[in-house]
């Protein structure tokens, strides 16, 4: 039998196998958010820039996380985890995806991810 390819798609929202892990680190089967661009994704790269999501948001980090509303078979409130945000192989996915994000949410986590790392505000949503 011949295994089907799958399509990633920027804003989708996908389980992946995030073990092991280290320290603090995210780790478990988990959803995930593909963040990576889908130019770059067409071209099927082996590395895929992803951020976690969580059913739980620490007080300590909520100016980070983005909360999303349950949709599809995304079937819990959950929280984007900007601090986690890492890229993965795309061995560690496991398909079909879960659900998608719209513009607004993907432009909002984006936004906490610009915080994190002291970038200077920039117009994201032509890019998005």
């Amino acid at each position: 039998m011949v295994e089907q390819e799958e399509i990633l798609t920027r804003g989708g929202v996908y389980l992946a196998r995030l073990d092991p892990s280290k320290g603090a680190e995210t780790g478990k089967i988990r959803p995930v958010l593909v963040l990576t661009a889908q130019t770059i994704l067409d071209v099927n790269p082996p590395i895929i820039f992803i951020c976690p999501l969580s059913s739980q948001s620490q007080p300590a980090f909520s100016s980070l996380h983005v909360e999303l509303t349950p949709r599809d078979n995304l079937n819990a409130i959950s929280y984007a985890l900007a601090e986690h945000c890492r890229s993965i192989s795309i061995r560690r996915f496991i398909f079909p995806r879960l659900a998608q994000l719209t513009n607004t949410e993907m432009r909002t986590i984006l936004h906490k991810l610009q915080r994190l790392i002291d970038l200077p505000p920039i117009n994201l949503a032509k890019r998005i």
